[in-house]
């Protein structure tokens, strides 16, 4: 475009007009949407929705997620789930593959991509799952429970990072950055959990295909093949092959975000070129309709696809789906027998102490041990107090640990999965509040800057 044709804005956006609607409910929820603790707060309420309707609608809780919906072709049945089972392995297949898109950004252009930056919270994850599946397999060695060992182990970084946004600058940022690296190798660590152990019998045929599409993606990738809807078509029928395959179908969100690229198609700054396109016929003032394509597709070719995806996603994963995961997953019914039974339960404590006690203990004792032997270096910023504040915050593990809980303990056991629900509540509860107490006190005992040197 030349510097003679001044560009002509375009109508303000709806939220931006002097409209009432506009300035008491749109501006007010695009402001609350982008505050970090946001999402945390609609899983919150989500929760709480969850567990009044499941003690106060009667039946209708259990009645509307046991819905089933069928989807067939002529004589082929292709679906029939439950609603339940749909948010599971349907809407929760857009989560995973945010967090496919989200590690497959740290590994090429984030923390995960420098060994030296990403080494200390890597090795604190690895703590933070080890102690806490210890902890709980030796209180459920064996029994229905003992399949339960993965629960502890997931953090849920939403309520982490809100937390942690609550505290405002009490909290230092470096603090923030380590507890999100840590996040995302714990994601990759209950992934594998996920993939290597609480999976069903596996249908060969359908692995077969599931394989047969990533290798077409890859092929389509090695032949600049960059239309958007002819990956989302093979991605469906990767979701769908691996659904049937017996293979938890997240892993199908996971290996498709992993495989989307990560660094820009076009170099950075393309304007010159732009602005040729875009100049338009001279002695006609008159611009080609496909000269703003191709401008438009170089503009938006200097985004790197996992970057464009996870902006375009993120919001529906955050406010809608994990809310809706929630609400699908988190009713429980409290009755004194219920409760009762929960804190008698192994299950419950195993999961109690490995999310409160074994979460914190953990990443504390795995940096404390890097740093003792210089494997890693504690940044200035942080204390160990605050690793152990920040480890107390991850022993929230709400949405990853509901989602283990379902494939751990399906409807076969339902007790054992109430209980479960229970102690997960019980232990982010009571997580959130030990986080609360140990950061209040690192920010009074550390000064900012400062990093005790000892412990």
């Amino acid at each position: 475009m030349s510097s003679q044709s001044p560009i002509k804005c375009q109508p303000e956006a709806w939220s931006g007009g002097d409209t009432l609607l506009a300035k008491a409910v749109a501006r007010p929820m695009v402001r609350f949407m982008r505050q970090e603790a946001a999402s945390g707060v609609l899983l919150l309420i989500a929760t709480a929705a969850a567990l009044l309707w499941a003690n106060f609608g009667g039946d209708s809780y259990g009645d509307f997620w046991h819905t089933k919906l069928k989807l067939s072709l002529g004589e082929t049945e292709i679906l029939y789930e439950t609603l339940g089972h749909l948010v599971n392995d349907a809407l929760m297949v857009i989560f995973f593959f945010v967090v496919g898109l989200e590690i497959k950004h740290e590994l090429a252009e984030g923390d995960l991509k420098d060994p030296r930056v990403a080494a200390l919270p890597a090795i604190a994850a690895l703590g933070g799952m080890l102690v806490p599946a210890v902890l709980y397999f030796a209180i459920n060695a064996s029994g229905e429970g003992s399949g339960g060992w993965g629960i502890p182990m997931a953090t849920d970084i939403a309520f982490a990072l809100g937390v942690l946004a609550l505290m405002g600058p009490r909290v230092p940022q470096k603090l923030k950055l380590f507890l999100l690296t840590l996040a995302i190798v714990d994601d990759i660590g209950a992934i594998l959990v996920i993939a290597a152990f609480y999976t069903s019998s596996i249908a060969f045929g359908w692995l077969s295909l599931a394989m047969a599409g990533v290798l077409l993606i890859i092929l389509m990738r090695r032949l600049d093949v960059w239309y958007i809807p002819v990956y989302v078509l093979v991605g469906v029928v990767i979701w769908y092959a691996t659904l049937k395959s017996g293979v938890h179908a997240t892993i199908a969100g996971v290996v498709l975000g992993l495989l989307a690229p990560a660094k820009p198609l076009v170099g950075k700054h393309p304007y010159r070129a732009v602005e040729d396109m875009l100049s338009g016929d001279k002695d006609h003032e008159t611009i080609d309709p496909l000269d703003v394509r191709e401008a438009n597709w170089h503009v938006r070719e200097t985004v790197a696809v996992t970057t464009r995806l996870t902006h375009l996603l993120a919001p529906w994963t955050s406010f809608v789906i994990i809310p809706l995961f929630a609400l699908s997953n988190a009713g429980v019914v409290l009755s004194s027998d219920s409760i009762s039974a929960a804190l008698s339960s192994s299950v419950a404590l195993g999961i109690v102490l490995g999310l409160v006690i074994g979460k914190p203990l953990g990443i504390f004792l795995a940096t404390w041990i890097a740093v003792k032997l210089k494997i890693a270096t504690l940044p200035k910023e942080l204390s160990f107090s605050h690793v152990l504040g920040g480890g107390a915050v991850a022993g929230i593990g709400f949405t990853l640990s509901l989602f283990i809980a379902r494939l751990a303990f399906e409807e076969e056991a339902v007790q054992i999965l109430d209980e479960s629900i229970m102690g997960i509540l019980a232990a982010s509860a009571a997580a959130t509040l030990l986080g609360f107490i140990l950061l209040s006190r690192a920010s009074k005992k550390t000064r900012p800057g400062v990093a005790e040197s000892s412990v």
